[in-house]
C-alpha cells in the first residue's frame, strides 16, 4: 500500500465516522431535544426568540416537534452520507465526491444565512464546525478523484 492510498483511506474513514456522529446526534436530537441533554441548545437559541430560556408550553411542544423533525432529517442525511463514503467514495467514484461536496453547500449557505438573519449565532457557529468536519476530508482527497 502506497502513502497516498493509506492518506485517502483515513479521509474516507473521517468522512465515514463524521456521517455516523451526525446520524447519532440526528437520533438524540429527534428523542432527547427536550431533556438536559440538549440544554446547551435552549440557552442559546430560545432567548433569541422569546426572551428567555423556559418558554411557554405551546411553543415549548412546538420546539420539541421542530427539533424532532430536524433530528430525523439529520439522521436521514447522515446515513446518505455514510453509505456514499463508505462505498463509492472509497470506490473514488467522482460522482460520489461531488454529491457529497453539493449536498453539503447547499445545506451550509441556506442555513446557516438562515440563522444569520434570525441572529441565531449558535446554530451558525455549529453548522460551520461541522461544514468543516466534512469539508476538510473531501478537500484533502480531491486529488484522488481527479483522473477519468
Amino acid at each position: 500500500m502506497s502513502v497516498a492510498y493509506d492518506e485517502f483511506l483515513a479521509l474516507q474513514r473521517w468522512l465515514f465516522i463524521v456521517s455516523l456522529i451526525m446520524s447519532v446526534f440526528g437520533v438524540l436530537l429527534a428523542l432527547f431535544n427536550a431533556t438536559p441533554l440538549f440544554a446547551v441548545f435552549d440557552r442559546q437559541i430560545n432567548p433569541v426568540f422569546w426572551s428567555t430560556v423556559d418558554i411557554p408550553g405551546e411553543a415549548r411542544d412546538y420546539q420539541k416537534w421542530v427539533y424532532g423533525v430536524l433530528g430525523a432529517t439529520l439522521a436521514g442525511w447522515g446515513v446518505f452520507v455514510a453509505f456514499i463514503a463508505h462505498y463509492p467514495f472509497q470506490q473514488k467514484e467522482k460522482w460520489a465526491w461531488n454529491c457529497i461536496l453539493a449536498g453539503l453547500l447547499v445545506w451550509f449557505v441556506i442555513d446557516t444565512a438562515i440563522s444569520l438573519n434570525f441572529k441565531v449565532y449558535f446554530n451558525a457557529a455549529f453548522n460551520t464546525a461541522l461544514f468543516a468536519a466534512v469539508v476538510l476530508p473531501l478537500w484533502f482527497s480531491r486529488k484522488h478523484f481527479a483522473q477519468p
